[in-house]
Formats: structure tokens, sequence, C-alpha cells
């Protein structure tokens, strides 16, 4: 559970929860239920691999947490592959959250 405490911050995570709010305003759902989708949605359906490459601007690695910043990033997915400017990596052991 403490992991998708880290989606539920990301960009994807805030919309998910948005679309959420807005069925729970609307009656559509119940906020348990709500709630249930959220977590099971990010535990169970998030099964996507990316691989990216590009220009190391910037690392750091403070409390157990790396940020990488990359320019001319090349993401490459099942979907297909896109070039951006600049990207920022946020990555943490999730055995560390559990603990």
């Amino acid at each position: 559970m403490a992991t998708c405490e880290l989606y539920r911050i990301s960009t994807i995570g805030v919309c998910l929860t948005e679309i959420l709010d807005q069925m729970v305003s609307s009656g559509v759902l119940s906020p348990e239920l709500a709630i249930q989708s959220m977590t099971d949605a990010l535990e169970n359906e998030v099964k996507s691999k990316v691989s990216i490459k590009g220009h190391l601007h910037t690392y750091n690695f403070c409390d157990n947490v790396w940020n990488f910043t990359l320019q001319n990033a090349q993401i490459k997915s099942e979907e297909g592959q896109e070039t951006v400017e600049c990207v920022k990596i946020v990555a943490c052991d999730s055995k560390l959250l559990t603990q």
C-alpha cells in the first residue's frame, strides 16, 4: 500500500484522483469504491515497461531517493517511441517503503 502513495502524488495519480473525485461528486461511485478502484488500478493494472535513453544532465541521491534529469530523452514503449526535451525521473527502493 505504501508504494501506491508514491504514484498518487505523480501526475497520473493526481489525474486519476481528480476523475474519481468527479465520479464520487456526481454519485456514480461511492467514496469507498473510488478508493478501492484507485488502489486496485495502481497495484494490478499498471504493467507498462519503458526504455529511456538520453543525456544525463543532473543526478542526486538523498534519503534513499534517486533524482535524474535527462535531456533529449528517447522514451520507447510497446506503443511506440517519443523524444522529449527534458525528463525527470524519481526512483526509490520499494522494499524500503514496506519496512
